[in-house]
């Protein structure tokens, strides 16, 4: 109890305070995959991964799997985030 006393009046932040801190934080990152998803390409290999993944979860027994569609859809991503984000760095 005394050490927490002394944290407080140090002025140092509590734990609390730290993980509002770190929710308020938004990566970049992640905000520009989800504009670029919305990109005509992205859009396209998007519905075809979703497709893929319709026609193997409606089988029961199958080997096809949705890799090269989820390849597709990432690399597509990427180029766009590329793009967008290496402009903004300073």
């Amino acid at each position: 109890m005394v050490f927490e006393e002394k944290m407080i009046l140090n002025g140092e932040p509590d734990e609390e305070e730290e993980e509002e801190e770190e929710e308020d934080m938004v990566d970049p990152l992640e905000t520009m995959r989800q504009k670029c998803e919305d990109v005509e390409h992205c859009v396209h290999t998007k519905e075809r991964l979703e497709q893929c993944e319709t026609r193997v979860g409606s089988r029961s027994a199958t080997e096809e799997d949705c890799t090269e569609e989820l390849f597709d859809f990432l690399h597509a991503r990427d180029h766009c985030v590329a793009h967008k984000l290496f402009h903004s760095v300073k």
